[in-house]
C-alpha cells in the first residue's frame, strides 16, 4: 500500500495527488474517501487540480469528468475511463492499494 497523509491533512472537499509511478489523486468527499489516476485520460492534465462536485471531478483542463467511485467518464471529451484505487485509513493514515486492471480504465 502507498501511504498518502494524516487523515487530518486531507479534509471534506480536498484533494491531494500522490507521487507515484503513476500519480493517483485521492479526494474526500464528506468524509468519503476515493482514489483515481491522477491524470485526465484525454490529456495531460492534473485531476487532483480539478473541480469537485460530488463525486464527480472535473478535469481543469478541457472539463471533462469522471465518477470517482467507478473511473467512467461522466462528461466529455474524456471518453476513456480512469483506474480507480482502493482508500484504506488505518491509525489516523490514509493508504491508497493500485487498483487491478478490472478496475475504471485498463
Amino acid at each position: 500500500m502507498i501511504p498518502v497523509c494524516p487523515t487530518s491533512a486531507l479534509p471534506p472537499g480536498e484533494a491531494i495527488r500522490v507521487e507515484a509511478d503513476e500519480p493517483i489523486a485521492v479526494f474526500n468527499v464528506d468524509g468519503d474517501l476515493y482514489a483515481i489516476d491522477d491524470t485526465c485520460t484525454h490529456q495531460d492534465a492534473s485531476l487532483a487540480d480539478g473541480w469537485l462536485d460530488g463525486c464527480a471531478i472535473e478535469c481543469p483542463l478541457h472539463a471533462s469528468c469522471f465518477d470517482l467511485r467507478t473511473g467512467k467518464v461522466s462528461g466529455p471529451p474524456a471518453k476513456v475511463p480512469v483506474r480507480t484505487h482502493r482508500v484504506v485509513v488505518a491509525d489516523g493514515m490514509v493508504y491508497v492499494q493500485r487498483g487491478t486492471a478490472g478496475d475504471g480504465a485498463p
